[in-house]
């Protein structure tokens, strides 16, 4: 999904790759989705579309397995040449009460919706840094 941000400053183009992460039962936060793994691997052949990027890591799971994808994730960033924000960082365990998504799975709580606000926040932020405004 791409979809353009309008900053005070220009046009900020944002992409969104979504994905399932293997669960922490076996291999550790490895990526099992042949999509998700797929567009990263063709985003990063020659020219490399990543190099240089800012971007930011949302996950939505049980327990611990968000924060382990999101660590391997980080890895391969670092080979993709991808800038990670570092804070805030997002975490949502779904199955954690009290409810958090609607039956059509839209997010509804507005906590965790604030807290989704400050992660776009920080990497519109970080972007502009990047693009040295």
């Amino acid at each position: 999904m791409e979809s353009t941000v309008v900053a005070s400053r220009g046009v900020i183009k944002v992409a969104a790759i979504c994905g399932s992460i293997r669960r922490v039962s076996r291999h550790r936060g490895l990526l099992r989705s042949a999509p998700l793994k797929n567009a990263i691997d063709w985003a990063s052949r020659r020219p490399n579309v990543w190099a240089g990027k800012a971007a930011a890591i949302v996950s939505v799971g049980g327990s611990s397995g968000g924060v382990l994808g999101q660590h391997h994730l980080r890895q391969i960033g670092v080979y993709c040449d991808l800038h990670f924000i570092n804070t805030p960082q997002f975490f949502l365990n779904a199955f954690q009460p009290p409810k958090k998504f609607d039956s059509e799975g839209n997010l509804f709580d507005p906590e965790v919706k604030e807290r989704l606000k400050k992660v776009l926040q920080a990497l519109h932020g970080f972007t502009l840094q990047l693009q040295g405004r």
